[in-house]
């Protein structure tokens, strides 16, 4: 299917709209509920708005999926450290420092420019366009000062798959990151709802496991290795929230190093990182894995440390 053609059919089964629609369609829940939001859609010739609308067995549906909007996005040639490509997905090492998508303030230098160009054929991106002009073939994101793997979609067909993989949760992400302290015990479980924080709105925060704001979220950690006044620690992610691991680590007393928003370096190591330049919270995306959304092929990724953080490391090791 392709923006701009009607999608017409039958619902599989009974219960939410969404889901039902979903299924049916193969888009994603998030891409159905704003086309319902847009009055895009019709269940037994009338308009429907509500995802949580109950559905019968056997219903019919038209769906107006809209044409695509002209891209306002500059290709720009910048390098880029290529994991993995084929003609669905590209899989990127992000460097510390690079925004992924443009917003205000960031217009260009991004992630998304830089895709634009390399993505080309015959001068025309070739990204899915399933997030708007600001976020072609963006599935997910990783912060500008995070350096590490993330998975970008070239077609509307492996962003929806994808889609579905990081909203069942079924994607392994492997972080590294050197925090303050040594956590104890040494290897554990953080879960607690992450929403935006009553006392700092451009900020994230722990609201409780039983919350009922924020989204529910899991970071299961372990200590690797043990540095003066501070440990390099993995965290695998079960969820994927904003700011999840900065946010998790800092609630249990060990906030990343270098992390302006949650942390405060220890006194002893505020003078060693300053010489060193480190300017970035001290968090990689190391390994990254999902079932490929068309061929069915199991992937695999890693990407080694950076410098930057490797001689942190090394300079911080007892």
């Amino acid at each position: 299917m392709a923006d701009g053609e009607i999608i017409t059919g039958k619902t599989d089964g009974v219960g939410r709209l969404d889901k039902a629609l979903a299924e049916a369609t193969g888009l994603s829940r998030e891409r159905v509920k704003a086309l319902l939001a847009q009055g895009r859609v019709k269940v037994a010739g009338e308009d429907a708005s509500s995802a949580s609308a109950k559905l019968a067995h056997d219903t019919e549906f038209t769906i107006d999926l809209p044409p695509p909007v002209p891209l306002d996005v500059e290709p720009q040639d910048i390098p880029l450290v290529i994991a993995y490509e084929d003609e669905h997905l590209v899989v990127v090492d992000k460097p510390a420092g690079m925004v992924v998508h443009p917003a205000a303030g960031n217009r260009d230098g991004t992630l998304v420019n830089a895709l634009l160009f390399h993505c080309r054929k015959d001068e025309v991106p070739r990204l899915s366009g399933i997030n708007g002009v600001e976020r072609p073939g963006i599935v997910h994101r990783i912060d500008k000062d995070t350096s590490g793997l993330l998975v970008v979609a070239k077609t509307d067909a492996a962003h929806e798959g994808l889609a579905k993989q990081f909203a069942d949760h079924t994607i392994e992400r492997r972080y590294l990151a050197i925090c303050a302290g040594r956590p104890a015990p040494r290897e554990g479980t953080i879960e607690g709802h992450i929403g935006r924080s009553s006392h700092d709105r451009k900020k994230m925060a722990v609201l409780g496991k039983d919350s009922s704001r924020g989204k529910h979220a899991v970071t299961h950690y372990r200590t690797i290795r043990t540095l003066d006044s501070a440990a390099l620690i993995e965290c695998r992610l079960e969820t994927g929230r904003t700011h999840q691991v900065r946010v998790h680590c800092a609630s249990i007393g060990h906030p990343l190093l270098g992390d302006p928003v949650y942390g405060r370096d220890p006194k002893s190591l505020r003078r060693l990182i300053g010489e060193l330049g480190f300017r970035r919270q001290a968090l990689h995306a190391a390994e990254l894995g999902f079932i490929h959304p068309v061929t069915g092929e199991k992937l695999h990724f890693r990407a080694e440390l950076p410098h930057d953080m490797r001689e942190l490391i090394d300079e911080t090791a007892r």
